[in-house]
């Protein structure tokens, strides 16, 4: 029969390995070279079939691309702004 510790082991890994795939799912990869654009990055889109493409990965085609846009932090929007002075 195996320790209560292994079982725990055994949870812990189940769970990070659940979190790592949940957070590899949400982020965007450049369809080139499979890197994640970092933060601040630029990123030029190449309509839906040709996906993204990371600023190093951009010299390597010859069309011009739809849109380019900078790569924002995941809380982009979520900040509290001060808009007006309490007198």
């Amino acid at each position: 029969m195996a320790s209560p510790s292994r079982h725990v082991e055994q949870l812990e890994r189940v769970l990070l390995r659940r979190g790592v795939g949940a957070l590899e799912a949400d982020r965007h990869r450049c369809t080139d070279c499979g890197r994640t654009p970092l933060t601040g990055e630029h990123i030029h889109l190449y309509g839906h079939a040709h996906g993204i493409v990371c600023e190093l990965c951009r010299i390597l085609r010859r069309e011009a691309p739809l849109a380019t846009e900078v790569v924002r932090h995941s809380e982009h929007g979520h900040t509290v702004r001060l808009t007006a002075r309490a007198a």
